[in-house]
């Protein structure tokens, strides 16, 4: 097993070709062609994604009500229900192998949301989980919601923190199929009024989290340095 975590910073990404980079990688990680774990953070124009689980009474309003907002509509493969991406949103994709660590979604799951506990509590927000629900919250407000999709015990998708994000636009939706749930961001609970600095911060604790949930050894990776290591098998 590879300690080794790579660290793929992409900015603001369309959610298509977020989509599209993972599926890739995610490949080339069950086909061998990638020998160690990525995670990907990345921050989306804003989007409304349709996991497998998605209810048509999480979606109150048609597609076309969001696209006059500005705002995209996938339907994917991920687990769970109806979520929102947008700006001031930390979203991270951990394209792993779990045949290298423990073939247990379950236990994957709570990694994710420990790492975004440990996360939090380096910026100073008190995480917590909440019982027989998936995701992060705090003082019973919804700060994370995760989501994944697993092929071959390789695992995509992920998670999204809010950071900074308007949360106006969840009233678009039903988070999570979750009724009644009250979303908040960390600059909210901290009531930060630098964005950047908090932006900064959090991507420094996510990688920390992630560094401690999973025992690895974070390191930076470029976009270019992917492509090196992961060459586009023959067909």
């Amino acid at each position: 097993m590879s300690r080794d975590l790579g660290i793929v910073g992409l900015g603001r990404t369309s959610y298509a070709e977020a989509l599209g980079l993972q599926r890739r990688l995610a490949q080339q990680r069950v086909d061998h062609a990638l020998d160690q774990d990525l995670l990907l953070l990345v921050e989306h124009n804003p989007v409304v994604t349709l996991g497998r689980g998605s209810k048509d009474s999480s979606m109150p309003f048609p597609a076309e009500a969001l696209a006059a907002r500005g705002v995209e509509v996938f339907e994917v493969e991920r687990g769970g229900d109806v979520t929102f991406h947008g700006p001031g949103q930390l979203v991270g994709y951990p394209i792993f192998d779990l045949a290298e660590h423990k073939k247990d979604l379950h236990w994957f799951m709570r990694r994710l949301e420990a790492a975004l506990i440990t996360a939090l509590g380096e910026l100073g927000v008190p995480g917590e989980r909440n019982e027989g629900l998936t995701g992060v919250w705090t003082g019973g407000r919804k700060i994370a919601s995760l989501g994944i999709h697993v092929k071959q015990w390789v695992t995509w998708h992920g998670f999204a923190l809010n950071v900074t994000t308007d949360l106006s636009y969840f009233d678009l939706i039903v988070p999570c199929g979750i009724t009644g749930v009250e979303m908040t961001s960390v600059q909210k609970e901290l009531d930060e009024r630098t964005p950047r600095d908090v932006w900064n911060r959090s991507l420094d604790s996510v990688i920390l989290g992630f560094a401690e949930a999973f025992d690895q050894e974070p390191h930076a990776l470029a976009l270019d340095d992917l492509v090196t290591l992961t060459p586009v098998p023959s067909p």
